[in-house]
């Protein structure tokens, strides 16, 4: 299993981030070419090469380590009290590792706990209407009560009213910020963003300093999608950028869940069209609960807690795959008799980490490590 990055390498891979087309797929590329970032932070330009960057970016790289005091940035990061996640770390969301290019870095104020695997999205307008905030603040005070984590992007209407609703109802919320963690944005939500830090986190992989241009907020909705078990969009206009976290969300094989409009309110046209293209519409929070399957969430979080994986468990959960796997298939791939294997599928079900998806056929719900000790 690859080690996580000590402390002081975590600097390097902050280095990268900073230098504008250094992404995951090159990020990748380098850990995979030199073995640590730091090695590649030192390397010459032909080196770098070899690796698969471009001359130009090659070139890049060397300059901006010429101008990136690494010490000085780290120093800074510390002192905001800023945590630094890799993809290496067996702490980075879990969730979010699933998906197709995650970011390398995490920049993270409060604190990313095991039960933010249980999350749910809540996005929409900025503009929202008497009948989108009410909805709105059902919703998130449903799931927090229900100890779901609300995600969402800390942008005016939607997006603070789930937040603010959440905390109210004694819950967990988590923002995804369009900016470094140092830069709220709209200033008018650093209140917000200080209690949430209290009680979730403000997460961004933008580099500390970042500021909130314009460009960034697309890509962001990515994690926002990422982190969650699904995406529930409240109002949306026909070009809100809440749709844009409802085609995230679709192709990371997230659940979307759109809540129903006038057709007259311009507010309703981006959910109306949504259910319309195959959303499921929400009427009540209740009916999001139980098509994720998160009615037994105290049972499924407390089995994390008190039941651990032993050998069996390890054993079976390494025979799973993200493909449907018949029992008596996994019985043959654990090299175990039947009833144990039976006993520790019903155990995981419990626990989250496995589900049936019919016919006795079972997947892996990967939400601890992607490899397993035996």
């Amino acid at each position: 299993m690859i080690q996580s990055p000590r402390m002081d390498e975590k600097k390097y891979w902050i280095g990268f981030n900073l230098i504008k087309g250094i992404g995951a797929v090159r990020m990748q590329a380098l850990v995979a070419h030199f073995g640590d970032l730091e090695s590649a932070w030192n390397a010459g330009a032909a080196e770098l090469v070899e690796s698969g960057l471009g001359a130009k970016l090659a070139e890049k790289v060397v300059g901006a380590r010429r101008q990136i005091d690494l010490n000085q940035v780290w120093a800074r990061i510390e002192a905001g009290g800023i945590k630094i996640l890799t993809w290496m770390d067996e702490d980075y969301p879990a969730r979010l590792k699933e998906i197709d290019q995650p970011p390398p870095v995490l920049y993270i104020r409060g604190e990313y706990l095991t039960d933010d695997l249980f999350a749910v999205a809540i996005v929409g307008a900025r503009k929202v209407t008497p009948y989108g905030r009410q909805v709105t603040e059902e919703i998130a005070s449903f799931l927090a009560a229900n100890g779901i984590t609300v995600v969402s992007g800390l942008a005016r209407g939607v997006d603070a009213i789930a937040h603010q609703a959440a905390l109210k109802a004694g819950g967990r919320t988590m923002a995804v910020l369009g900016s470094g963690v140092d830069k709220i944005y709209p200033p008018e939500h650093r209140g917000l963003a200080e209690q949430m830090m209290e009680r979730g986190a403000i997460v961004s992989d933008y580099a500390v300093g970042t500021p909130p241009d314009a460009s960034n907020f697309p890509p962001r909705n990515r994690i926002i999608s990422g982190l969650s078990l699904a995406v529930v969009v409240v109002e949306a206009a026909e070009t809100s950028g809440a749709l844009i976290t409802a085609e995230f969300a679709a192709a990371q094989g997230r659940e979307i869940f759109a809540v129903p409009g006038s057709i007259f309110a311009p507010q309703s046209k981006g959910t109306n069209r949504l259910i319309q293209n195959g959303a499921q519409p929400l009427l009540t929070p209740a009916d999001l609960m139980q098509a994720l399957d998160l009615t037994r969430m105290s049972d499924r979080k407390s089995a994390r807690k008190i039941l651990p994986s032993d050998e069996t468990e390890a054993l079976v959960l390494n025979a799973l795959g993200g493909e449907p796997l018949h029992v008596d298939e996994i019985r043959n791939r654990a090299g175990l008799p039947i009833e144990k294997v039976s006993a520790a599928l019903a155990m995981m079900e419990l626990k989250g980490l496995a589900r049936q998806v019919g016919g006795m056929n079972y997947v892996a719900v990967r939400e601890t490590q992607s490899e397993y000790k035996v």
